[in-house]
C-alpha cells in the first residue's frame, strides 16, 4: 500500500468512523483545491476542513463502505456507499441552513485524492446531489 492509499483511508475514517476534523486537517496541504458536486471548488485546506465540518454536522454518523478502491501513482480512488441519517443542520451553498429533516441518506459517490509529501493537493467528490436532496425530502414532490 502506498501513501496515497494510506492518506486516502485516513481521510475516510477521520470524516466517518472515528470523525476527527484535527485529522482531516492534516491530511490535506495548505493550498490544497477540492471539488464536490455541492459546493463546487474549494480552495485552500481552512476551506475544505470546513466543508467536512458542515458535512459531519449534518450527519455526524455517517459510515462509507468501500465498494472498489486503486492506487495509481500519487493518486487514491474510492467507490463506496456514504450513508447516514440527517440529525443535524444542513448548511446549503447560499448560505441558508435548514433544519434536520430525520431522513436516511443512501449515496453512492467516488472520491479521487492525489497526495504529495504525505498530503492531499487535489480532491474530487462525485455523488448525485438531486439523489441525496430527494433522500432527504427536499425536493419538489412534482416532476420539474
Amino acid at each position: 500500500m502506498g501513501e496515497a492509499r494510506q492518506v486516502m483511508d485516513r481521510l475516510t475514517d477521520a470524516v466517518t468512523t472515528h470523525a476527527d476534523l484535527n485529522v482531516v486537517s492534516e491530511l490535506y496541504a495548505e493550498d490544497a483545491v477540492a471539488f464536490t458536486p455541492d459546493e463546487g471548488e474549494l480552495h485552500g485546506r481552512d476551506n475544505i476542513v470546513e466543508y467536512w465540518r458542515t458535512m459531519k454536522e449534518a450527519l455526524p454518523e455517517a459510515t462509507f463502505q468501500t465498494l472498489h478502491s486503486y492506487e495509481v501513482g500519487d493518486t487514491a480512488i474510492d467507490e463506496g456507499i456514504f450513508s447516514g441519517r440527517n440529525t443535524g443542520p444542513l448548511q446549503l451553498p447560499n448560505g441558508e441552513t435548514l433544519p434536520p429533516t430525520q431522513k436516511e441518506i443512501r449515496i453512492r459517490g467516488v472520491d479521487i485524492a492525489t497526495v504529495k509529501d504525505g498530503r492531499i493537493v487535489d480532491y474530487r467528490l462525485y455523488f448525485d446531489e438531486m439523489d441525496f436532496l430527494g433522500q432527504l425530502g427536499l425536493l419538489p414532490d412534482e416532476p420539474f
